[in-house]
């Protein structure tokens, strides 16, 4: 049996290997809060692996969805995640709710490959972003949770959209183009402009419109940093400068999203966050 201990320790390499950024802000909270983040964040690892990665991805999401409703019932499987997320719900008032559409965003990307509208987009990047927000609220500010939540959805959003736009090249091989059709019509960029990796003017023009719609949800989620507790809010911060900055690395590399994955690096990272926090904010 996988004690405690051993279970938060796995889900904390699972974070530090798969999400480098992530790992980074959110090591800025006190201990308890950080190993509940780093179960979260395995939960979401967990679901993302078996679509994008799952050799019957249908039928492994389906055993998924019953283990997560055995755990709802007071269950808990001899599984690392799955033990320490049970010491999470012991600890923090969570809603299950935001976890259920996680499931459904990830649904979502075993079916639908296209989308035709932004609005249909959105909702996509709410259940599979937003929806860790409102997961970790409990945790990061449970006495500010109300009025938390726009602010919540809005990050979501926009790092949900900055994860989209750097990874152009690497969805079109799964044979996912997220980009809507409404966008790309309207800049005159069609799937085969995609599928070849041209970057063109009018692929820049379109790149950099979703790019400003992501800006615009940074800006309106920072509005309401300031309710969360200090350690939180440094790392809450801390998490949107360096996804935000994920935006600048692309434009550094003159938008070729399809042959390089732009990144944020290590000196960078610890430059924010020795900027929002001073020097005497832990980086290391």
């Amino acid at each position: 049996m996988v004690n405690i201990k051993q279970a938060y320790a796995q889900c904390e390499a699972v974070t530090a290997h798969h999400s480098k950024t992530f790992y980074r802000a959110f090591s800025l909270l006190p201990p308890y809060d950080r190993q509940a983040i780093w179960a979260i964040y395995a939960f979401c690892r967990r679901i993302d692996d078996i679509v994008d990665e799952g050799e019957k991805p249908h039928e492994q999401l389906q055993q998924f969805e019953k283990q997560w409703q055995s755990f709802l019932a007071g269950h808990t499987e001899d599984d690392f995640m799955w033990i320490a997320l049970r010491d999470v719900f012991s600890r923090y008032d969570m809603d299950d709710e935001p976890f259920w559409h996680m499931i459904e965003g990830q649904k979502m990307d075993l079916t639908v490959h296209r989308y035709d509208t932004f609005s249909q987009l959105l909702r996509y990047c709410y259940c599979v972003a937003s929806t860790v927000g409102l997961m970790l609220l409990p945790i990061l500010a449970p006495n500010a949770q109300d009025e938390l939540k726009e602010s919540a959805i809005a990050l979501g959003e926009a790092m949900q959209l900055t994860n989209i736009l750097r990874d152009i090249g690497e969805d079109v091989t799964r044979g996912r183009i997220y980009i809507p059709r409404e966008v790309m019509e309207r800049y005159g960029v069609n799937e085969q402009h995609i599928f070849f990796g041209q970057v063109t003017s009018s692929f820049i023009d379109l790149w950099e419109h979703l790019a400003k719609e992501a800006e615009n949800r940074y800006d309106d989620a920072e509005k309401m940093f300031f309710l969360y507790p200090l350690s939180a809010r440094l790392a809450v911060k801390g998490a949107a400068l360096m996804y935000k900055s994920i935006l600048h690395a692309v434009r550094e590399q003159q938008y070729d999203v399809f042959t390089t994955r732009a990144f944020v690096s290590e000196e960078r990272k610890k430059a924010l966050l020795q900027q929002i926090g001073g020097e005497n904010v832990e980086v290391g």
